[in-house]
């Protein structure tokens, strides 16, 4: 007896739970605008020439996931420095944090004072690391040039100062 009100039970719930997938979505949150500039980053960038014109150095693939509620970028993919960042609202804020190759997660979040042509990144800590001595991400601006090209000056920081040697400036064009 048992057997057969678990069993029907378990079907009730199946059945009942099979139509949800079309109903409507719950009523959609107001759109973060730095988010959504970020969506619409998708696709795959390569590094540019001295002229501005694409070459065959894939430097990212980004990818809008998860219904839409995060942003994965992978950096490198396939080659041994590979790395990703992941790109989500909370609470009004852009917080990205990024998987590095170093072993450490940086976070960061968007500066809200940010131009209108670009996202400008700051620390907003990290595990497994400790900024005041270890190499880290520690910022990052993107600016946006056109739909298809943009320009990542990052900041790395070692012993709890800017470190030169270890980032610089982009330029990128979206592969078509």
């Amino acid at each position: 007896m048992l057997r057969r009100m678990m069993a029907v039970g378990v079907i009730v719930v199946a059945l009942t739970s099979a139509g949800r997938g079309d109903d409507a979505p719950a009523a959609a949150k107001p759109a973060n605008t730095t988010f959504e500039k970020l969506k619409t980053m998708a696709g795959t960038w390569v590094e540019a020439d001295k002229d501005g014109k694409p070459t065959d150095k894939v430097f990212s693939v980004v990818k809008v996931t998860a219904g839409g509620s995060a942003v994965q970028e992978t950096q490198f993919p396939g080659q041994p420095m590979e790395m990703v960042s992941v790109y989500h609202c909370d609470k009004g804020d852009v917080l990205m944090t990024h998987y590095c190759v170093l072993g450490n997660q940086p976070r960061m979040k968007a500066d809200p004072a940010s131009p209108a042509n670009q996202i400008v990144w700051k620390f907003a800590g990290g595990t497994n690391l400790d900024p005041a001595k270890d190499t880290h991400m520690h910022g990052a601006i993107v600016t946006f040039v056109g739909d298809d090209r943009i320009e990542i000056a990052g900041e790395a920081w070692a012993g709890g100062k800017p470190s030169e040697g270890h980032c610089g400036t982009v330029k990128l064009v979206r592969k078509k």
